[in-house]
């Protein structure tokens, strides 16, 4: 893999990042513990690749078949991808950031899942590069990448909101987080994974205008409600 390949695969991912930071207006995370939620991102990549290859060995399912009929594309995109890795962010966050002194805002849930999200998609960004070359590079530029970053917004929304209930509420909205993003992250691979109907493959572009739309909807709310918000005061 050349320089410029692993540039290419790592730009978009820390760029989103970046463009996070910056959105987060009225109180900083620290630069740690952001920097911790990319690195745990990163690390889930391997425990997910063994869970995700795992289950297609055993189902034989292949990426690369041209026979992957509905049903089995519908299971493997939101049972085991989309609820595999969306799990695992989710765990991440909840088990690391959402303990943090530093989490105290409803905009906190959304920085800090987003990370956990684009150090996975960096990570998993870097093997297709390896393997597909540029063009493979500048496509998941604009699709992979950024969804990746959608997830981690919608279900980052909801854990924000959790912090602010108790008991078995902070829970529920916590969860209602996860499946939202499972339910995104599933939609998006459906329609790449199913063969029957290859026209749907090209529902991955309003999806992902839809889902950027829904992100900004979602990041300016919770910073009109943050505490830090002069606005607020």
């Amino acid at each position: 893999m050349t320089l410029v390949n692993l540039l290419m695969a790592l730009a978009p991912a820390l760029a989103i990042a970046l463009f996070i930071y910056w959105k987060d207006k009225h109180e900083k995370e620290p630069v740690s513990v952001l920097v911790m939620c990319f690195i745990f991102g990163l690390l889930i990549c391997f425990p997910a690749g063994f869970w995700n290859s795992g289950i297609f060995e055993i189902f034989k399912f292949d990426l690369d078949a041209k026979d992957n009929g509905m049903l089995v594309s519908f299971f493997m995109a939101f049972f085991v991808v989309g609820l595999g890795e969306e799990f695992l962010k989710y765990l991440v966050v909840m088990l690391y950031a959402f303990r943090k002194s530093s989490f105290n805002e409803p905009f906190d849930g959304i920085i800090y899942t987003v990370m956990v999200s684009l150090g996975f998609a960096a990570f998993e960004n870097i093997f297709y590069v390896m393997d597909g070359g540029m063009g493979v590079a500048i496509m998941r530029m604009f699709t992979a990448v950024p969804m990746h970053a959608a997830f981690g917004v919608v279900m980052g929304y909801y854990i924000g909101l959790s912090k602010y209930y108790q008991g078995s509420e902070r829970t529920e909205k916590s969860l209602k987080g996860l499946f939202f993003a499972v339910f995104l992250h599933g939609a998006y691979d459906f329609v790449l994974f199913q063969d029957d109907m290859p026209i749907l493959s090209f529902l991955i572009f309003p999806m992902i205008i839809w889902a950027i739309s829904l992100c900004r909807k979602a990041m300016k709310k919770h910073l009109d409600v943050s505490p830090f918000n002069p606005n607020n005061k």
